[in-house]
């Protein structure tokens, strides 16, 4: 297939996830106000899209809690540089199930099961310009841990998205779940064009070899917008398969927190770091309104500022 370079690059930054890396890294940020901080940082180095999630501010452990999401929400449109905010909406879909003789009653440390009302509530409080949708079900790195997202409850959520006008971003673990998003659009439960966030190398999705990462590139619909991330020390590499495939980036402390043997990175660290191999490449990192521009959104002002 011939080249087709991306020229006019955005890049995410994943500020923090929910994964137990708090305390792996100090610069995991944890409070509501280091995640904005963490996230304004990112953007001044070069983020047009930041994706947060929240975490307990004393645990670090991941959180639905309303008012960490809405003091987010405001610290960041109140700050002094743009940025288009994404929230995640993956929360609540977590079974973590017993033993493999009795996997009922499933383990209450770890499992997080709500409906689609409670996972969409901070989206409908903040409205965020961009949240997530992860579109399928799928068994994440942790043995008996699964990641669930049925067609009803991922028909119920994206409807909700499209009422409130907030894009989803839809990510995309494995080949199915592209599938799924194309129907999805086809029934007219998302609006297309659609956005897309590829995730590779996720254990135990799609594996991050170039064979599998061009396969999920050539499912993606051609008048659709897309980015991608592996996790780790590929997370760099794939700011580099991702223009060369056509695509946008995400790098960020959610898949990786390290920007070299022996040195833990910020987020505004791996930003520039993906900014200079974007550049070095022949491409321009096109900020927060040009993705406006390109994804149709409309931004929000603050509604009212922490001090």
């Amino acid at each position: 297939m011939p080249l087709a370079m991306n020229r006019e690059v955005f890049i995410t930054c994943a500020v923090t996830g929910s994964g137990a890396t708090q305390d792996r890294s100090p610069h995991v940020p944890r409070s509501p106000r280091q995640i904005a901080d963490s996230a304004i940082a990112a953007a001044k180095a070069g983020a047009a899209v930041v994706h947060c999630h929240v975490r307990d501010p004393e645990t670090g452990a991941p959180s639905r809690k309303l008012d960490h999401y809405r003091e987010v929400t405001d610290r960041i449109r109140g700050a002094e540089v743009d940025v288009v905010l994404n929230l995640t909406a993956g929360m609540g879909g977590d079974i973590v199930f017993g033993s493999t003789e009795a996997p009922f009653p499933v383990n209450p440390a770890g499992t997080d099961m709500v409906g689609a009302t409670e996972r969409m509530a901070h989206v409908a409080e903040c409205l965020p310009e961009i949240c997530t949708l992860d579109c399928g079900t799928m068994n994440f790195a942790e043995a008996d841990y699964v990641m669930t997202n049925t067609p009803g409850m991922l028909r119920a959520m994206g409807g909700m998205m499209t009422a409130l006008g907030v894009k989803p971003e839809i990510e995309a673990f494995d080949t199915g779940h592209l599938w799924f998003a194309k129907q999805l659009v086809a029934e007219g439960t998302l609006a297309g064009p659609a956005l897309v966030q590829l995730c590779m190398g996720v254990p135990w999705g799609a594996p991050n070899d170039l064979n599998t990462f061009m396969a999920m590139v050539n499912a993606v619909p051609s008048d659709w917008c897309w980015s991608a991330f592996s996790l780790g020390r590929d997370q760099m590499p794939y700011v580099a398969a991702a223009v060369l495939a056509g695509g946008n980036v995400r790098v960020g402390l959610e898949d990786n927190l390290w920007l070299g043997k022996g040195q833990l990175a910020t987020n505004a660290q791996l930003v520039e770091r993906a900014v200079t191999i974007i550049e070095n490449m022949g491409a321009r990192v096109v900020g927060p309104q040009a993705v406006r521009d390109r994804l149709g959104l409309v931004k929000r002002a603050p509604q009212g500022v922490t001090a």
